[in-house]
């Protein structure tokens, strides 16, 4: 194990053998180092979030566009191509197939209570994904529903908000978050949210309920969002990566709806809103019926497409076939409902135009520079925007052997507000991979801090989870909040006000005035780690108590 007495502080006793090491090879003579420039991270950032770019959809021109964009970048950096193989020879790409749903035309959505029948908004009190579990028609009346806490079943926590109820046919209204959210303390680890409280799971788990629908309640806090961002991410075009048995994962109906809607249906069946709350606390909660029936009718256009993750490659000099992996995801939400400004062009410039002007970027600092001993690939995955599917899909098709993947660097909505003392990883992360990132920092002068919000779930949100769950170690890299000119209050009010204002919204636009300065020190980092594992032996690995240990040990002869 090696874990530096800066990183144990950092990490606060996140015990467990993190890494496995041995001697390193002596590396090729230096070159004069690449320097990173703001002003190239600024220009693709600017091209890719631009109106021209149409929000970067998947399966839409604008795919092609952007897809046409990261290659030519790639090959001017001087990059192979790394993805699929055809006709004997690699391609700039990987296919990935997904399935595509949109509403027909806008659902008719509606609660009854009391007798009475209560039309529905979409993207108003409600918001109604269209379906990906293979149905291209939703026709229910008068469902019952059921409150049934947090949604969670977590046998090796002694958690089951279900009961053993039979919940099959009902529409099942959860809470978002886990148990502990606002206590800070319980079975589920305190404030940091764990998968159990991500919507994702919540849905997983209304499928194996066998649930005909599942609708999470949304507060801002415990979602870590607001309502707009909700409706922007929830009503347009959904995906899915192609599955043998979709209705497994995904319930008829997924969605989310109003607080206030919510606090009818309690109020309708004779208790409160804060008094369903307090006692989904509680591991003795019970499911309850509610006095209410959800009606939702609509038709779906299905359909599998395919979308394209973009693949780079420079290839190693004595261990090709080990390899240092830098990723990002080129995909936004397209065009979707204008805002009060009329825009309905959803540019995600800092999501993530950044992280993928970064990956050009550090793809060219490599590729001026000797050839490293290990492969260095550089993805660019598509559709995580709807649930990490393009690195779902490299993640059960890889192009390079995981067990060999020495670990996955990923970049996602960058700082473009100045240099910054500290960095941070997204969620909190128990893996030698930290531990190296934490001293390559120290060398140049910064200081890691644990995510200041662990609450909002950042270690499931982003395309290193996919390659987590492989058993890959993986981390996605946050630029600092410590701004050198304003400190970490102008840094949490920026990152506040983003969140509120630009966030899955049109107003996620480049700006004239972002300084680039602390990505270029950002890029600097992450460069100084990528060329440390890819010159390097060491194997690093989860700690010995991560849930994705048994996972990376399974490959552990693929390393010998």
């Amino acid at each position: 194990m090696r874990l530096s007495r800066l990183s144990l502080i950092a990490v606060a006793a996140l015990a467990g053998t993190a890494c496995t090491t041995v001697a390193t090879a002596p590396l090729a003579p230096a070159a004069a180092p690449f320097q990173f420039d703001p002003a190239a991270l600024s220009q693709h950032v600017q091209v890719l979030g631009s109106d021209a770019f149409e929000g970067r959809a998947p399966n839409s021109p604008a795919e092609q566009k952007t897809v046409a964009y990261i290659v030519d970048q790639f090959a001017k950096a001087g990059l192979h191509p790394g993805g699929a193989v055809v006709d004997g020879r690699r391609t700039w790409t990987q296919p990935v197939p997904l399935l595509q749903s949109n509403w027909a035309a806008t659902p008719h959505l509606a609660v009854h209570i009391g007798g009475q029948q209560i039309d529905l908004t979409q993207g108003n009190e409600i918001a109604a994904r269209a379906p990906t579990n293979g149905d291209k028609q939703i026709a229910m009346t008068d469902v019952p529903m059921v409150f049934v806490g947090y949604g969670v079943k977590a046998p090796e926590r002694g958690w089951d908000d279900f009961k053993g109820m039979d919940l099959k046919g009902k529409v099942l209204v959860m809470l978002v978050n886990d148990p502990d959210f606002e206590g800070g303390e319980g079975d589920f680890g305190g404030k940091a949210m764990t998968y159990y409280g991500r919507w994702t799971y919540k849905y997983e788990e209304g499928a194996r309920q066998g649930a005909a629908g599942v609708l999470v309640i949304h507060e801002t806090e415990p979602a870590s969002y607001g309502w707009a961002t909700v409706k922007n991410s929830n009503t347009n075009t959904m995906f899915d990566i192609v599955r043998a048995d979709p209705k497994a994962e995904h319930p008829p109906v997924e969605g989310w709806i109003q607080r206030d809607l919510a606090a009818k249906l309690f109020e309708a069946s004779g208790t409160t809103f804060d008094a369903m709350k307090a006692a989904a606390k509680r591991k003795d909660f019970r499911p309850v019926a509610l006095k209410a029936g959800f009606t939702a009718h609509g038709n779906a256009d299905a359909q599998v497409i395919t979308s394209q993750n973009v693949v780079g490659l420079l290839p190693g000099t004595t261990h090709p076939d080990e390899t240092v992996l830098y990723t990002a995801h080129w995909d936004h939400l397209g065009i979707g409902q204008p805002d009060a400004n009329g825009d309905a062009i959803y540019n995600g410039a800092l999501d993530n135009a950044t992280g993928i002007s970064q990956l050009i970027e550090q793809a060219r600092a490599f590729a001026s520079e000797p050839r490293t001993q290990r492969s260095v690939v550089f993805l660019a995955v598509t559709a995580e925007e709807k649930g990490l599917l393009g690195s779902e899909y490299y993640a059960a098709n890889p192009l390079y052997p995981l067990g060999k993947t020495v670990g996955v660097l990923n970049t996602d909505s960058m700082g473009v507000f100045g240099q910054a003392k500290d960095f941070s990883i997204s969620g909190t992360a128990k893996l030698g991979l930290l531990d190296d990132l934490v001293e390559e920092g120290a060398k140049l002068g910064r200081t890691f801090t644990p995510d200041r919000h662990p609450e909002t779930g950042g270690f499931y949100r982003s395309d290193h989870f996919t390659m987590a769950k492989v058993g890959v170690p993986a981390i996605s890299f946050k630029s600092g909040g410590d701004l050198v000119n304003g400190g970490l209050a102008r840094g949490e009010a920026i990152a506040k006000d983003y969140t509120a204002k630009r966030y899955h919204q049109p107003d996620d636009e480049w700006s004239p005035d972002w300084d680039f300065s602390g990505m270029v020190d950002d890029a600097r980092l992450l460069h100084a780690l990528g060329m440390r594992l890819a010159n390097g032996r060491e194997w690093p690995n989860w700690s010995a108590d991560s849930e994705f240990r048994a996972a990376r040990d399974k490959s552990a002869g693929d390393r010998r």
